[in-house]
């Protein structure tokens, strides 16, 4: 091998800044891969990730010289990755299937005054009711959604700011009652009392609904039939229905004359309802708009033709079928969300109650979010504006209860990564390493002989290092006469002064090292003893 120590001092510096650099780099990786894995089981994590990107310092082909620019590492938060959905005992856990986040904000900003609280957004939330029933996580991380009316309604908010949005309280203790509004009717009338020599014999119904105010009501429904008076009249086929209220002290409320088709095609179903008081009939719908004492009633007894509202056949009075809404008072029992959004409210009645909605906050680009402690990220100009969409709606997916999301790292990767990182470390420390060794003498020798490098023996690592020695004497006829010189070799090494056209041979017990000084340099053997 042959070495010239022209020009070299720049390009290994260079060498060294880009073994700092490569240092730099791969540190930054390995906290990447280390924060990955510490958040193995973190629920809600998004993984990170390390990317290089070469420097180039000089890149004009065949220069002749070469100058390492070196590495530079960038990061990035995965976090449009989505995790395994786990499933939980709890409601209210809650996670989401495909994209889109749930909004929530600091519990810190709940006494805040100001009407727009800042809202950060997460992926996945364990929520909770704590003693003012703000439904939150263990980290204070409050839910943000859309109030309903009284009768479970949600209105339209703007969809573009947060300004509507509150945060999600619910009444442990709560109770409520649910209004009846619609009531079905589905009774079938005796046929042969409308026969002549019939007794005529009112029918008595009491159907129960429930007030404002969750009391018990009832609608007294009174059927009375036509009898012909005239023996050998066909039958009438008439009936009259009467409904009073008792929440009105049974004051009647409607009166109706109904009366019911005998045909083949049609024989027991409604011909035709006339109105003698009250509210009017809508014969293609069925329904009868009833004033009861809380509040406007639907009652549906059946279009005309119809077999499933009132009839009239055979001998026999019979409640087919009689539904209605409401309920009374009851007490809280369960808050569950569905896929929707919506957040509701079971009683112990049976009664169900939509309370909120939770929107999905959608971004162009969620991987420009800003990211916070607690798996929380804030809108920032890099992911573009945020819009709240109804849950399934647009790009976003269901939200999911009783469900976690679990972390987006996959231990066998980080590891295989954490394996290379640590060689790719392990070599740029070597590439440092070398150069210092490499530049170690120069700065300690003489004046006279500063252009001469002597290796040092006691620091080689001959197992990777020996293809880099370099030994080159320009007045080797002075070498030996230098102490400082002399006592960079250990006891035992021969030094020999080295002649034009000579070879000076240093000898130890692990290798023999000979320089033979030429025109131009310097040709230098190791061989190892084995």
């Amino acid at each position: 091998m042959r070495w010239q120590q022209k020009g070299a001092t720049m390009t290994i510096s260079s060498s060294l800044s880009a073994g700092v650099a490569g240092l730099n780099a791969n540190a930054t990786r390995l906290s990447t891969i280390s924060d990955n894995i510490a958040n193995s089981a973190t629920y809600g994590y998004k993984r990170a990730t390390a990317d290089f990107e070469s420097l180039v310092i000089g890149g004009i082909a065949g220069a002749g010289t070469y100058s390492a620019g070196g590495v530079r590492a960038t990061t990035q938060r995965l976090i449009d990755e989505n995790g395994p959905l786990i499933s939980t005992s709890n409601p209210l856990d809650i996670a989401i299937s495909g994209r889109g986040m749930l909004p929530v904000t600091q519990e810190a900003f709940l006494t805040s005054n100001s009407e727009d609280k800042p809202m950060l957004v997460t992926t996945t939330g364990s929520f909770r009711t704590d003693q003012d029933g703000v439904l939150k996580t263990e980290t204070g991380l409050v839910l943000m959604g859309w109030p309903a009316d009284a009768d479970g309604n949600v209105g339209t908010y703007p969809r573009d700011t947060v300004t509507a949005l509150e945060p999600v309280i619910v009444q442990v203790n709560q109770q409520a009652g649910d209004p009846t509004t619609r009531m079905n009717l589905g009774v079938n009338l005796p046929a042969t009392d409308t026969e002549y020599g019939a007794a005529g014999d009112d029918l008595p119904l009491s159907i129960e609904y429930f007030g404002n105010l969750g009391t018990s009501e009832s609608l007294d429904v009174t059927f009375t039939p036509t009898v012909p008076a005239t023996a050998g009249d066909p039958p009438s086929n008439i009936w009259t229905m009467t409904i009073e209220d008792s929440a009105s002290s049974s004051a009647v409320i409607g009166e109706y004359i109904l009366e019911f088709d005998d045909s083949r095609a049609n024989g027991g179903t409604l011909a035709a309802v006339t109105v003698a008081s009250g509210g009017a009939y809508d014969s293609s719908t069925g329904v009868i708009a009833l004033t009861v004492n809380g509040g406007p009633m639907e009652l549906t007894i059946g279009a005309l033709g119809d077999p499933n509202g009132l009839t009239q056949l055979s001998d026999s009075f019979a409640p087919v079928s009689i539904t209605k809404d409401g309920s009374p008072v009851g007490n809280l029992t369960s808050v569950e969300i569905d896929v929707n959004g919506y957040i509701t409210a079971t009683y112990d009645t049976g009664f169900t109650r939509t309370i909120y909605q939770v929107p999905l906050v959608d971004v162009p680009n969620p991987n420009g979010l800003i990211s916070h402690s607690n798996q929380t990220y804030q809108v920032s100009p890099q992911s573009g504006s945020f819009f709240l969409w109804d849950a399934g709606d647009g790009p976003t997916g269901e939200v999911i209860g009783f469900t976690r999301e679990g972390s987006t790292t996959d231990v066998a990767g980080e590891l295989t990564s954490l394996i290379q990182t640590q060689r790719a470390y392990s070599s740029n420390a070597k590439v440092i390493q070398t150069v210092e060794l490499s530049l170690a003498e120069a700065t300690d020798l003489p004046v006279e002989i500063s252009d001469c490098v002597v290796w040092r023996f006691e620091l080689m690592d001959l197992r990777v290092c020996s293809a880099t020695m370099a030994l080159e004497f320009v007045r080797m006829e002075d070498i030996s006469s230098f102490p400082s010189v002399k006592r960079r070799f250990p006891p035992g090494l021969e030094v020999r002064p080295l002649r034009a056209g000579s070879r000076v041979i240093l000898t130890s017990a692990d290798l023999d090292f000979a320089i033979r000084a030429t025109p131009s340099g310097c040709e230098c053997t190791v061989r190892l003893k084995c």
